[in-house]
């Protein structure tokens, strides 16, 4: 078997999507969240529903696709989806219910965004209890199953999106370049500007900044 062969076989599949719409659920929603981890910005969640012959040849994990490819997808996922949606959860948000609480609260909104509404979710590794719906929460999802790879690339297209406006309200940081995470260049512009009203107050190194630790004589 050729390397390129094993490699399209490890691509997300719609075979789940079929198995559920065959049981009876019409709209299957994939849905991710991008951008808890990072030190600024929003989290973003999306959700997808796509059609019965959705022509998406080459799409993956978001995290495997170039930047161009991504935006080229996003544009033909939205264009084919039977709905998609997403939703924006603003850095003080995160910072006030937290990381992961402020996931789950993202992917709720965007399914519940969704119009017409999903009859079964497929969640990347996220199970959802408060959401009133048939659901499973896959590990490592969005490598696997086309509805929720295709949710990855639409939450990341977007926050990307608004990571880069948001370079330009808040110039020095390089927001368009490492989109809120926290790479060197990220910090050591915090370090020389101090945090803007987009950074996560709670997170360690922005934290550090806005209230530093008291010297010991």
């Amino acid at each position: 078997m050729r390397h390129s062969e094993a490699t399209e076989r490890r691509r997300p599949t719609a075979e789940r999507e079929r198995a559920l719409r065959a049981a009876g659920y019409a709209r299957v929603a994939g849905a991710d969240e991008v951008g808890a981890g990072p030190l600024a910005g929003p989290l973003v969640a999306a959700a997808v529903i796509l059609p019965d012959d959705a022509d998406l040849p080459g799409l993956d994990d978001s995290k495997k696709l170039t930047a161009k490819a991504r935006a080229r997808f996003a544009e033909e996922i939205r264009r084919q989806a039977v709905a998609w949606a997403v939703f924006e959860l603003p850095a003080a948000e995160v910072d006030r219910i937290g990381p992961y609480k402020g996931a789950l609260t993202a992917l709720a909104g965007a399914i519940r965004a969704l119009d017409p509404p999903a009859d079964y979710a497929l969640i990347d590794a996220r199970p959802l209890p408060a959401l009133a719906l048939p659901q499973e929460s896959p590990i490592r999802g969005d490598g696997t199953h086309l509805c929720i790879a295709a949710a990855s690339v639409v939450a990341k297209v977007h926050r990307d999106g608004l990571m880069d406006a948001l370079d330009a309200v808040f110039p020095g940081y390089g927001f368009a370049r490492h989109k809120g995470y926290g790479t060197a260049e990220h910090l050591a512009a915090l370090e020389r500007l101090g945090p803007c009203p987009e950074h996560r107050r709670s997170y360690a190194p922005v934290r550090r900044l806005v209230a530093p630790e008291p010297t010991l004589f």
